[in-house]
C-alpha cells in the first residue's frame, strides 16, 4: 500500500482489521499535513485528486491528541458532507497556549469523480486507539493513529 513518493511522510503499519498510520514530519504542523495526505491516501491516489478547490478549516482542542483527532475528523466530515477528495495540505496560524492549541488549515482538492478517483477502502472514523503523539527531537515528530474502515 506504500508508494515510494510517500517515503518519509508517512506509512502503513500492520493491523488486523483497521488501518495503521505512521505520519512523520520535521515539525509538528508537517506530520499534521502527512497524517491527512494518510487518510487520503487510504481512500484514493491522491496523485490523482486535483487541488482545484480551496477550502479552510480551523481546529482546536486541549492537547495534541484531540487536535490531532479533531484534524482528522474535520477533513472527513469534510469529505463526506461536501463529496471532497484532498491532496494538498498546508497547516497555518499554529497557536499553542497553556490549556490549548488551535491552527487554521488550507486544504485543496476536489469532488470524488467515480471515472477518476479509484476508490480503495472507505474511512468509517478516526479513533483514538494506539494514537501516539512523539516529539522525537527538534526536527522530528512522529504520529501515530488508527482509521477505522
Amino acid at each position: 500500500m506504500n508508494d515510494k513518493s510517500f517515503v518519509g511522510k508517512f506509512e502503513f503499519l500492520e493491523h488486523t482489521a483497521d488501518v495503521y498510520v505512521r505520519a512523520c514530519g520535521v515539525s509538528m504542523q508537517e506530520a499534521f499535513e502527512n497524517a491527512a495526505l494518510a487518510m487520503f491516501e487510504t481512500m484514493t491516489k491522491t496523485a490523482k485528486v486535483a487541488q482545484e478547490m480551496e477550502d479552510v478549516v480551523s481546529v482546536e482542542a486541549e492537547d495534541f491528541y484531540a487536535l490531532l483527532y479533531n484534524w482528522l475528523e474535520v477533513l472527513l466530515v469534510n469529505s463526506e458532507t461536501k463529496g471532497m477528495l484532498y491532496s494538498k495540505f498546508h497547516i497555518v496560524d499554529w497557536v499553542e497556549t497553556v490549556d490549548s492549541f488551535k491552527f487554521t488549515a488550507h486544504v485543496w482538492g476536489e469532488k470524488f469523480q467515480s471515472e477518476k478517483h479509484v476508490q480503495k477502502v472507505a474511512v468509517k472514523a478516526v479513533t483514538y486507539h494506539r494514537m501516539a503523539v512523539m516529539q522525537e527531537n527538534e526536527r522530528s515528530v512522529v504520529l501515530e493513529f488508527i482509521l477505522d474502515i
